[in-house]
């Protein structure tokens, strides 16, 4: 099976939880096992969170007000991605994952969380050009009672 979406969304703290219904409401009636549905939304919510905040606007970009996300379900795996037109962010220097924020910082934990819940993540920026990429894949488990199982 193979199930794939994308949303343009505007920059606005309500669009959070719109994708996350989305995913969650897919990857549900697909017959994703819950504990990888929480784990996914979870990240979905940190990466949209991100781009609301961090993902613009930028002088010479017509979309400066929204950013992208798209969900692909193929197989046993579900890949997610979601797209700003912001400054991008700095490279992680021979690091692959972004360093840990203090336990009382209200902020800074974004990254990090996607990469405790997600098997690979890839943040993505061009030098000279507005926007980040963050992109996250994690393998699928299913329900033992879903009629569309993966095949």
């Amino acid at each position: 099976m193979s199930i794939w979406w994308s949303l343009h969304l505007r920059r606005e703290a309500a669009s959070v939880p719109l994708a996350r219904r989305l995913l969650v409401g897919t990857m549900e009636t697909a017959g994703v096992d819950p504990e990888v549905l929480y784990d996914l939304s979870v990240a979905l919510s940190e990466a949209c969170a991100n781009a609301v905040e961090h993902g613009g606007p930028h002088a010479t970009s017509e979309s400066s007000g929204a950013y992208r996300v798209t969900a692909y379900l193929d197989g046993e795996k579900c890949r997610i991605e979601v797209a700003d037109s912001g400054p991008g962010i700095a490279p992680l220097r021979g690091r692959t994952a972004p360093r840990q924020a203090p336990d009382d910082a209200e902020h800074g934990r974004g990254l990090g969380l996607i990469h405790a819940l997600a098997d690979h993540v890839d943040v993505a920026t061009k030098p000279g050009r507005p926007g980040t990429v963050v992109s996250f894949d994690k393998l699928l488990k299913w329900r033992k009672d879903t009629p569309l199982m993966a095949v």
